[in-house]
């Protein structure tokens, strides 16, 4: 029965009011969307250059545009799954981008971890088309995407985030709604400063706990009793580091560009933070070390200056 969600007992496509939902960009993120949404009950289309993304996606029944301003002409929601600010500009603006082809009425939301500056732009060149914008970066990685089970920070307004809602619901577990368009974008960058902040603090208190000689998996539970614990001395440590698996599906390049992105934000608002500024430091002076492809969890292994 087409459009029937056995999960929940409802027509979604009826009750969303939102019957077709693109994804462009149907690598590791897109992809596991893409089918969580079909889980959901909607009917899911698609567009990536790459053919083998492409005919990947085709295998589980989503149809396949040829462009995404086709894509964009025959969807309710266009989901945005992509690299770079640069990418979703080019996506937006190019010839055969979203403004080449979309519907007024169109609600876009871009997931990936971009420049605000970037995304205000963006949003505003939308919204003379009368197209609607939420940015909603998301946490979980390739796993959290293909088992709907993400996090999602949501910029936008209260209008546009309650519509999309039961779209989103399909994808993530939780969303929380922090601010006008950018502001989720702003509350990812700050959050991949933290992260990164802990992961260098983290790895220097391993690396003491082993010169005094004691356990770091012991002196860590102690830790994670106490104030100094944090999501990674919690999660990543046990399940990426302790165990040398360092297989979060989370590169080393694409953390360098969030931190990139945050110092951007930091002297782009004049703000005082040096101990965030050392923090991007270490990150950009880690790339001779640490090659771009490996985990972003092997940065507790750099001991450089």
């Amino acid at each position: 029965m087409p459009g029937w969600n056995w999960q929940s007992g409802y027509f979604a496509e009826e009750q969303h009011g939102m019957k077709t939902i693109g994804v462009a960009g149907l690598g590791n993120m897109g992809r596991g969307m893409a089918l969580s949404l079909q889980r959901g009950g909607f009917t899911v289309a698609g567009f990536d250059p790459s053919p083998a993304a492409a005919d990947n996606m085709a295998r589980e029944n989503v149809q396949i545009f040829a462009s995404v301003a086709a894509l964009a002409a025959a969807v309710d929601v266009l989901i945005l799954s992509l690299p770079t600010s640069d990418v979703v500009e080019a996506v937006v603006f190019g010839t055969e981008g979203i403004l080449a082809g979309a519907r007024p009425g169109l609600l876009v939301v871009d997931t990936s971890t971009a420049d605000p500056a970037s995304t205000r732009k963006v949003a505003a060149a939308l919204a003379e088309k009368s197209i609607r914008f939420v940015d909603a970066p998301v946490s979980g990685g390739p796993k959290g995407a293909a088992t709907g089970t993400m996090t999602m920070v949501l910029g936008g307004s209260a209008e546009d985030v309650a519509a999309v809602t039961p779209v989103l619901e399909a994808m993530s577990a939780k969303r929380v709604h922090v601010g006008p368009v950018g502001a989720g974008h702003v509350t990812k960058l700050l959050n991949n400063l933290m992260c990164g902040a802990h992961l260098i603090v983290a790895g220097e208190a391993a690396r003491i706990a082993a010169e005094a000689g004691l356990d770091p998996r012991q002196i860590f539970e102690g830790i994670n009793a106490g104030s100094g614990r944090s999501g990674i001395t919690q999660a990543n440590y046990p399940t990426w580091i302790f165990n040398d698996a360092f297989d979060s599906g989370f590169t080393m390049k694409l953390m360098r560009k969030d931190l990139r992105l945050a110092m951007g934000l930091v002297s782009e608002l004049g703000t005082a933070a040096p101990l965030a500024s050392e923090v991007g430091r270490l990150w950009a002076a880690s790339a001779p070390v640490v090659a771009d492809d490996a985990d972003f969890n092997r940065i507790v292994q750099f001991t450089g200056k």
